[in-house]
């Protein structure tokens, strides 16, 4: 008989006993290991993950020159901190200014009309101070349209100007936004900036207020922020870096920060509803100005915005999502220079999250006081490479250092 018939008869034997049989019928296998391949897929090497551009660049630098990397500051800040500078206006590049460069390898430098005469020696000045750094600079310039136009209001250029940005803004019609940071950025990259200090995103509510007023796009949050956002667009569009400004919002304070602290009474409702909409369209390819502004009934304090890890990291990185460069406001202005030292102020902004000091009242005391805070730790290594990673990616990305 054969083995299958004597299976069989065996599973009708079990059934009539009550039994419920488990036979394997391979009588072929039986008593074998299983055949069936496994479905788990070979083990794999992780792959390996190429460092980027700028990370590369930053696990090459040394420790001053990341500390430089967080300064924006005036081309005569370099010339003055050499045996025989002054703070004479530079309109080119000296062996005093690139000697000062060597010692103080800053990020950028920013251009005032001061600095400029016509477009021939413009695009000379432009020209050598990218090629003076060991680490190509961000060269910037207030150009907002308007009355803060340092290229715009000089008749030597010629370019396009515009009234206001609240006349641009009144239509509300993004393609007015577009047009004008499209008009303003293609000007900007023809005469070597890489970097606007602009688009203002301030929402003109306080009619007390005399720094703001019509600059600010609209006395409408949603309106300011649509052009604000355009005007963003079209200077990106031209390879021009916008900074929205002034977080966490200039356009309801009575005071003029240049002067004084100015303050916001604002809750953290009131602020979400209306002035920061404008920074909520901010992306990582733009950068944001941080404000000498007190917001006492969001953060407990009179400490102005620039100087606030609350509103800095728990707010403008954390409630609005930011995840692009920081930049603190002038931090020659009264609001900062009436109560705190230079070198203070530096490492207080640093602490909170900035990225960037933008022209500190006394450029070699803040510089000398980031870098002994980070060489003792009260500025940590990683918060250091952060920042300077953040800048150096901020520069590939938009062709200031060569990505190869």
């Amino acid at each position: 008989m054969s083995k299958i018939s004597i299976a069989v008869i065996l599973i009708f034997v079990l059934l009539a006993c009550g039994c419920t049989p488990v036979v394997n019928l391979d009588m072929t296998t039986a008593g074998t290991e299983s055949s069936v391949p496994s479905t788990e897929p070979p083990a794999t090497e992780p792959p390996v993950v190429e460092p980027s551009a700028a990370e590369v660049l930053l696990s090459k630098m040394t420790l001053r020159e990341k500390v430089g990397q967080l300064f924006i500051v005036y081309p005569e800040n370099l010339v003055d901190s050499q045996p025989g500078g002054s703070m004479a206006a530079v309109t080119s590049v000296s062996k005093l200014l690139t000697d000062g460069l060597a010692q103080y390898p800053v990020g950028g430098v920013t251009l005032f009309g001061t600095n400029v005469i016509d477009p021939a020696q413009l695009s000379a000045l432009t020209a050598d101070l990218s090629e003076a750094g060991k680490i190509p600079m961000f060269i910037s310039v207030d150009e907002e349209g308007g009355r803060v136009a340092r290229i715009g209001n000089n008749a030597a250029f010629g370019v396009k100007t515009y009234g206001s940005a609240a006349a641009v803004g009144a239509a509300g019609n993004r393609a007015d936004g577009l047009e004008m940071g499209n008009t303003i950025g293609a000007y900007l990259k023809q005469y070597g900036f890489n970097l606007d200090f602009a688009p203002v995103g301030d929402v003109f509510t306080n009619p007390a207020n005399t720094v703001i007023g019509n600059r600010a796009f609209s006395t409408n949050a949603s309106t300011a922020a649509l052009m604000a956002e355009a005007m963003a667009a079209g200077l990106k569009a031209q390879g021009i870096i916008p900074t929205y400004k002034h977080f966490p919002g200039h356009g309801d304070t009575a005071q003029d920060s240049h002067s004084q602290l100015a303050v916001s009474y604002k809750t953290l409702e009131e602020m979400k509803a209306c002035e920061w909409l404008p920074f909520m369209k901010a992306t990582d390819a733009d950068m944001v100005m941080v404000g000498h502004i007190a917001c006492p009934n969001i953060t407990g304090d009179m400490l102005p915005a620039s100087l606030s890890e609350t509103m800095v990291t728990d707010h403008l990185r954390g409630t609005c999502g930011f995840d692009g460069l920081i930049i603190t406001d002038a931090m020659n202005m009264g609001a900062i220079t009436n109560t705190y030292g230079a070198g203070n102020a530096a490492v207080m902004a640093i602490q909170a999250g900035c990225d960037i000091i933008l022209l500190p009242g006394d450029f070699e005391a803040a510089f000398s006081a980031v870098l002994a805070a980070a060489e003792n730790g009260t500025i940590s290594a990683q918060r250091l490479d952060e920042s300077v990673l953040r800048i150096l990616e901020y520069k590939v990305n938009y062709g200031i250092i060569s990505g190869e």
